[in-house]
C-alpha cells in the first residue's frame, strides 16, 4: 500500500439541485519519501485536495489514507504549508513553531521543544530572526517561518498548498531551493501544489495534472527523470525537461478544451427532443 493513498475521492460544495462537485473519482498514490507535484488551473480543485489528505475536509465518496489509517480529521502526521502563511501576528516566528511542537510532542521536556523549534529556525536560515513577529518580517521569511512549523511537528507527510504563490520572483526561486535542499537532506514524503509547471517539474519526483474544473479529476503522472540537484537556468536548455512540460502543458490546455465543449454543447434531453428536430428540419 502506498504511503499516501486516495482511492475514487469525489468531493462537492452546497445543497441539490445548486450542489457543485469539485473533484470526480481521484485516484493517487505517492509513497514514502517520494516528492510528487500537482498541477493545475486556478480553481480546478487544488486546495481542495489538499485539504481532503489534511483532513480539513472528507470526502463524500471514495476513502484517503495516509499510513495505512484512514484520514477522519487533522493530524500531526500531516503538516501543511498554506500560500498565506497562517502565522498569529501577535507572537514570534520561535512562539509560532513553539505552539507546533508544544502539539506534537506534548510528553518532551522543555528543553527538547525548545531544542527543536531553533533547530528548524536554523534549517529554514532564520536562527538570528526567532525573536521577531510576523509584521517585522519580509513575505518570505514568514514563509519561512510557516515551512519550520511544519517541518519541527516531523509529520509523515508535508502538505505545501501553493506556498510560494503571494511571494515575488527573486524570493521565489530561494524558497525553491530551499525546499529542494529541505527534501534532499530529510527525504520527506511531500506533496507540491502549484499552478507553475516548471516549479512542479524543479521540485518534483512525479509531476501529475488535475484537470479543470468542476469535476476535476487528475491526469497521467509523469516522471520528472532528470538528474538532481536541479537549477532552473540549466534545466530550461534541457531537451528532456521541455517534453516533461510541453506533455503537462498540453494535458491542460486539451482538459480546459473539452471542459469548454461540454459547457456548450446542449443537455442530452434538448438534443434528442422531437420538437427540436422538427424545427431544424
Amino acid at each position: 500500500m502506498a504511503f499516501v493513498e486516495l482511492s475514487n475521492v469525489t468531493k462537492g460544495y452546497g445543497k441539490a439541485p445548486a450542489r457543485s462537485e469539485v473533484l470526480r473519482d481521484v485516484n493517487l498514490e505517492i509513497e514514502q519519501g517520494e516528492f510528487v507535484a500537482i498541477v493545475g488551473f486556478s480553481g480546478a480543485g487544488k486546495t481542495t485536495l489538499v485539504s481532503l489528505i489534511a483532513g480539513l475536509t472528507l470526502p463524500d465518496a471514495g476513502t484517503v489514507t495516509v499510513g495505512g489509517k484512514p484520514v477522519t480529521g487533522p493530524g500531526t502526521d500531516r503538516g501543511v504549508v498554506f500560500q498565506n502563511y497562517s502565522l498569529l501576528p501577535w507572537l514570534s516566528a520561535h512562539a509560532n513553531i513553539a505552539l507546533a511542537v508544544d502539539q506534537a510532542f506534548p510528553k518532551a521536556s522543555a528543553e527538547e521543544r525548545t531544542a527543536r523549534v531553533e533547530r528548524y529556525l536554523a534549517l529554514v536560515g532564520l536562527g538570528a530572526a526567532g525573536h521577531k513577529r510576523p509584521k517585522e518580517l519580509s513575505g518570505g521569511m514568514r514563509q519561512r517561518v510557516a515551512l519550520a512549523r511544519a517541518l519541527a511537528m516531523d509529520p509523515g507527510v508535508l502538505l505545501l498548498d501553493e506556498p510560494l504563490g503571494a511571494v515575488d520572483a527573486l524570493t521565489r526561486g530561494t524558497l525553491q531551493n530551499e525546499i529542494a535542499r529541505i527534501w534532499q537532506a530529510d527525504k520527506k514524503t511531500m506533496l507540491l501544489i502549484t499552478n507553475d509547471v516548471e516549479e512542479g517539474i524543479l521540485l518534483a519526483d512525479r509531476i501529475i495534472p488535475l484537470s479543470a474544473g468542476p469535476q476535476a479529476t487528475l491526469g497521467p503522472s509523469v516522471a520528472v527523470d532528470l538528474e538532481r540537484p536541479r537549477d532552473r537556468r540549466e534545466l530550461v536548455r534541457d531537451p528532456r525537461f521541455r517534453a516533461i512540460r510541453t506533455q503537462v502543458v498540453d494535458w491542460l490546455l486539451d482538459s480546459a478544451k473539452r471542459r469548454r465543449l461540454e459547457r456548450a454543447a446542449p443537455p442530452p434531453s434538448v438534443m434528442a427532443s422531437p420538437q427540436v428536430a422538427e424545427v431544424g428540419a
